[in-house]
């Protein structure tokens, strides 16, 4: 099984983001680096607008300009792209159909933070194994928060 690390701060970060837009679905970026194990190493997080009009409590969308903008900034830093993260309001902390229909990063961590009546709850991660949309799976991944 794979493991995403976090700080403290960056991991309470992306719970409170899923608080703060309740009932809506927060979404955002993970960012940090790839080690040689596999682990993937959060070093800083970047909010996002949810630019679902439709459904936003319960679909998120990142806004491509938003996301380049981003990954930019990142690799400025010296950041790659490691994941993603959104909050299911009053739902579990689970990936969905349309979440895996959705995801598209290889080998990225997808993190879910179930927010209960407003309170952060649950929150797993799923990495996005596979070799091209055709069998992409997504499948559960370790989070540790130092």
């Amino acid at each position: 099984m794979s493991t995403l690390k976090f700080s403290r701060k960056d991991y309470d970060a992306i719970r409170t983001h899923g608080e703060e837009t309740y009932p809506h679905e927060c979404c955002g970026v993970l960012l940090g680096r790839f080690e040689n194990d596999g682990t993937k190493v959060v070093t800083s997080t970047a909010r996002c607008g949810n630019t679902r009009t439709d459904s936003a409590h319960n679909r998120y969308n990142i806004d491509p300009g938003e996301l380049v903008r981003i990954q930019r900034e990142g690799r400025e830093r010296g950041e790659d792209i490691v994941g993603f993260y959104h909050s299911h309001p009053d739902h579990p902390a689970q990936w969905s159909k349309t979440d895996h229909a959705e995801a598209h990063w290889i080998g990225c961590s997808y993190v879910i933070t179930s927010v209960e009546k407003g309170k952060a709850a649950i929150t797993n991660s799923f990495e996005l194994s596979g070799t091209d949309e055709a069998d992409k799976r997504l499948v559960d991944e370790s989070i540790e928060v130092a």
